[in-house]
């Protein structure tokens, strides 16, 4: 995905912008949720990465989902704001600036 839609991903806060932008562009193209579905999902693995590291968060797993556990015990599910974000409801950068904002780095 990153070298076919030429995204600059390195981690870094700011590279959600871009995943925002690439979401919005999909929906508006009007493409079924269904033949996005694992895109999202790892455009949502890829921000809950970008805030592990932003905050020293972990990953939690359980039945099959999976969520951002920030040192101060809150739970974020980035992979499902990235199924918001393709509603028109949500923003990985919001998210994460509300992630590390909420959870000062240890």
């Amino acid at each position: 995905m990153r070298e076919g839609a030429r995204l600059h991903l390195d981690y870094s806060a700011q590279s959600l912008w871009s995943i925002d932008r690439m979401i919005e562009g999909i929906r508006r193209e009007g493409a079924p949720y269904a033949a996005v579905r694992e895109v999202l999902r790892g455009f949502g693995a890829y921000a809950g990465e970008v805030m592990a590291r932003q905050t020293g968060a972990e990953w939690w797993a359980t039945g099959g989902d999976h969520w951002i556990r920030t040192p101060d015990g809150r739970l974020w599910d980035p992979i499902d704001e990235a199924r918001r974000c393709y509603a028109g409801h949500g923003s990985l950068r919001l998210l994460c600036r509300d992630a590390t904002t909420a959870a000062p780095r240890r």
